[in-house]
């Protein structure tokens, strides 16, 4: 989607990406025009960062007043909003805050804007648990000893109708070993000792595993060819960046080649290469311009191949 009167800091054969507070771009946008938005805004810190971030005590209301009608007004019927939002810790106390559940919560309750009723759904809750995480928040963790570190996001996975569309038969995960050894050697139909009834459909081979909603991908970015570039041109690069296998996911499962795809919060625009990849045309918003400057690296000539971006895959849900 290319929006009018305003040139884009990045143009590909499916995206564009585009300079600018998103409050003001998304209201070029047209009503239901969007498949999914694929988004992690920034999190709401104690610890101010430089990309910008609310605290857990306005967040709420921040995200609500200023992206709540817009989102939806641009999501088509059938279409799905996903938001990667991490916790955070009171601050000075070595307890949670409840803002990410909050937001959850107001996005769910229904309101009446221009006479008509708005309501998400939650679709599904995600977690994505990041195993090369850092302990943190050292103070309670690694110097008090009285947590574990904390290495999951919730992801929320939102929609306008109770049956967005979705296919899970385009996330299927390679079968475990002992999967592969029932399928091989059959399985007899009985009531396992929860009481669950399990089918002769059990042994049917489905090309592969139905996944969970919890989403293992390590975020070990070190060398990747985005880094490198913003290294050769001396160019700061994106700072919170979530791997590209987060969005590849939600994108193979929840749209069809050709469809749009949105992230208002683009940061690098990890979301963009992943819908790239997929051919799915996709449209990204980011305040700083020196982040799109590293985000054109995502797609230049040398594209990254398919199999370097489904790595994820190898080590997801183990």
């Amino acid at each position: 989607m290319k929006l009018t009167g305003i040139k884009p800091h990045i143009k590909t054969t499916l995206g564009f990406a585009y300079q600018g507070d998103t409050r003001d771009l998304i209201k070029r946008m047209p009503d239901e025009s969007v498949n999914l938005i694929m988004t992690s805004p920034p999190f709401a810190l104690q610890r101010k960062k430089e990309y910008g971030n609310v605290s857990p005590d306005e967040y709420v209301d921040w995200f609500i007043n200023s992206f709540y009608h817009d989102f939806h007004r641009v999501l088509k019927r059938n279409g799905s909003l996903v938001i990667d939002i991490g916790g955070s810790w009171v601050k000075g106390s070595p307890v949670k805050s409840l803002y990410n559940y909050n937001l959850l919560l107001e996005m769910c309750r229904e309101r009446k804007i221009a006479n008509k009723k708005h309501k998400f759904h939650l679709a599904q809750d995600f977690f994505w648990h990041n195993p090369s995480k850092l302990p943190s928040p050292a103070e309670w963790v690694t110097v008090r000893r009285i947590r574990v570190k904390d290495s999951v996001n919730t992801v929320w996975w939102l929609s306008k109708t109770e049956t967005p569309n979705a296919s899970n038969r385009n996330v299927l995960v390679p079968y475990s070993d002992s999967m592969k050894h029932l399928l091989k050697n059959g399985y007899t139909p009985r009531t396992r000792p929860s009481g669950h009834q399990i089918s002769d459909n059990f042994n049917t081979e489905h090309g592969g595993a139905i996944p969970p909603n919890l989403l293992s991908i390590a975020n070990t970015e070190s060398n990747s060819y985005y880094l490198r570039r913003c290294k050769d041109e001396n160019i700061k690069p994106h700072p919170a960046r979530f791997p590209v296998g987060l969005p590849e996911f939600f994108i193979k499962f929840l749209t069809k080649p050709n469809e749009l795809v949105f992230d208002p919060f683009a940061g690098s625009c990890v979301t963009g290469e992943a819908a790239q990849l997929h051919n799915r045309r996709w449209i990204c918003f980011e305040l700083s311009g020196e982040y799109l400057d590293g985000a054109k690296f995502r797609f230049e000539a040398r594209r990254v191949t398919k199999k370097e971006t489904d790595k994820y895959s190898q080590s997801l849900f183990k």
